[in-house]
């Protein structure tokens, strides 16, 4: 695993952001909104006390080590592999460069993790129902990380690396501090695409430790769709073998996906595949011979297809080898069965699938057929003794569903109306019609993402209890490993000047003069996006001031910055550390 860090490692951008002590921007002008008396933190614990009282830490004396108390401890490889990554988050410049052994003042010298239960869950993948409770108090000697499970420890470390800043010299301080803090939502996702544009694992591995930074805890896999089938089946091997943009470039063997998973789990996260049908099935039918529905064109197949084919028995005897497969592969408790944007003029043109819908009695309403279709398949997962999840047209389509099928929230503005319809039916949601983070706007978009609140609907206690968080989406139909991260994590702020009549200082290369408006003129600032989103679904629902979240996201966006998510170029310049390649 220490191979698989340092590899993440090497293949992030490191981009050194001009900051202050803080990570704040020195050069760029904004409007004033003053420092947050919570520092850097994000998101925002749910009760965080902080003194003016301040003390050092030392890179060569301070460590993060096991409470005596703790329940967990050497044995712990999750633990011991957060303890040297945070040390380094903390320390990067004395830990690349090798520790000076010239003994050093610290006021802290330790952080001790508490494991309280007997149980820490250390070898355990995280699920829906996981603990990420945690406590911390800062103060000298030693500062105390309490947690129930090392899910919480996980968070928990996080935070303490956030309340570590460093003055001009490079020393480093934290204030006293107590912090009591767990999430709101206890299903906060992240969507990525990878058919559309095959996402190189070390994409995929690079954010989900962003993920970690803002305390996402689902890696929602949308791992195949119509253009490609890049998931290489033991069982069916032909179906990235004939699906897959290239067999074996753009494919994820069974090891590739071992190890997303394993990098995932050291961080909390847990990993959710999608397989979509009956729809959005294109790449499946290359590889698999009368799976996909044939189209009609009159009396004759017009020699393209349509969405899964219903009517054949073969067909639920493929779903059920495919998916016992699955379960298997994907250690989650869910997987996501798609659903959404079922076509169905195929089926309307196939005089087949006309035939059995009058046997059916069906008459000419095509959403009792993909209602069939749904419900065999959802039999077919239960017995693999996996939940599942579906994207909303499912239920609004009139599907029978089985009562502990959550729904996912993904379309149109007006997602309180259908919260209130999915939740009073008495199904558990996961919102993402307000997060599409693929909507590429200019200015302070994140603000919009940031003042959504998922409990805004009509509903009852109980209805809004079935709420159990949401997710930001990335769909890839223009996005592949060039712009993912700087995309999903940054959205530039329009220029105000025309990038014809500006001019830059010679004392000052940051700072641009516009010839037309005689004033000084700022390349754009990346603003973090699903950062917005991150803080939404973890912190407290009071948590709104945007001038406050605006102070912590500049910070927290150049701490990302810091430690290798690399930000798109905005305007002609410099950094003091270019990207280097990989």
């Amino acid at each position: 695993m220490i191979a698989t860090l340092k590899f993440t490692t090497l293949l992030l951008a490191v981009v050194v952001c001009r900051a202050t002590q803080d990570y704040g921007y020195k050069d760029v002008e904004e409007p004033t909104l003053g420092d947050s008396q919570y520092g850097s933190l994000w998101p925002l614990p749910q009760k965080v006390q902080m003194s003016t009282v301040a003390f050092k830490l030392s890179g060569v004396s301070f460590q993060i080590v096991d409470a005596k108390e703790s329940s967990s401890g050497a044995s712990c490889s999750l633990l011991q592999n957060a303890y040297r990554r945070y040390d380094e988050y903390i320390f990067p410049i004395s830990r690349m460069q090798g520790q000076n052994k010239k003994k050093a003042f610290a006021s802290v010298s330790e952080l001790q993790v508490w494991i309280t239960s007997a149980d820490s869950e250390c070898d355990n993948y995280p699920s829906v129902t996981s603990d990420e409770s945690y406590e911390l108090s800062v103060d000298s000697p030693v500062a105390v990380l309490k947690a129930p499970k090392v899910w919480g420890a996980l968070r928990g470390l996080e935070t303490f690396s956030q309340l570590v800043y460093e003055d001009e010299y490079g020393a480093k301080s934290i204030n006293r501090t107590e912090i009591q803090d767990f999430p709101r939502f206890t299903h906060r996702g992240l969507l990525l695409d990878s058919s559309r544009h095959f996402l190189p694992i070390k994409v995929i591995l690079a954010n989900l430790e962003a993920m970690a930074w803002n305390k996402f805890n689902v890696f929602h896999w949308h791992i195949v769709d119509d253009p490609s089938f890049p998931y290489m089946s033991r069982t069916f091997p032909q179906l990235s073998q004939q699906g897959a943009y290239h067999p074996y470039t753009h494919v994820y063997t069974p090891s590739d996906v071992k190890m997303i998973i394993e990098f995932a789990r050291l961080r909390g996260i847990r990993v959710v595949s999608e397989f979509d049908t009956p729809g959005h099935t294109q790449s499946w039918g290359k590889g698999q011979k009368d799976l996909l529905t044939p189209c009609y064109s009159g009396a004759s197949p017009s020699g393209s297809f349509g969405p899964v084919n219903p009517i054949l028995n073969t067909t639920y005897d493929f779903m059920a080898m495919f998916f016992k497969e699955v379960s298997t592969v994907f250690p989650d408790a869910y997987i996501h069965l798609g659903g959404d944007e079922v076509d169905f003029s195929c089926w309307k043109s196939n005089p087949d699938i006309q035939k059995f819908m009058a046997q059916q009695g069906f008459g000419t309403d095509y959403s009792k057929l993909e209602s069939f279709y749904i419900q065999r398949l959802l039999d077919i997962v239960t017995t693999t003794n996996k939940g599942y999840m579906i994207w909303q047209e499912v239920i609004d389509n009139g599907v029978k569903l089985k009562s502990n099928t959550v729904v996912h929230v993904w379309m149109g503005n007006k997602f309180e109306e259908e919260l209130q319809k999915v939740t009073e039916a008495g199904f558990t949601t996961i919102l993402s019609a307000p997060w599409y983070l693929d909507y590429i706007s200019y200015g302070q978009d994140w603000q919009k993402y940031y003042k959504v609140e998922p409990l805004s609907f009509n509903g009852t206690d109980a209805q809004k209890k079935l709420v159990v968080g949401g997710e930001a989406c990335l769909w890839g139909e223009y996005v592949d490993a060039t712009n993912l991260t700087p995309r999903l994590w940054y959205a530039a702020d329009k220029p105000k000047c025309k990038k014809k009549n500006l001019r830059r200082y010679l004392s000052s290369p940051s700072i641009l003069h516009c010839t037309v408006c005689n004033v000084r003129c700022f390349p754009p600032i990346p603003r973090p996006r699903a950062s917005a989103v991150g803080e939404r679904l973890w912190s407290d629902k009071d948590v709104k001031d945007t001038n406050d979240a605006y102070s912590r996201l500049i910070q927290h966006r150049c701490r990302m910055v810091q430690r290798g998510i690399p930000a798109e170029p905005l305007f002609t310049g410099y950094c003091a550390h270019e990207y280097k390649g990989v």
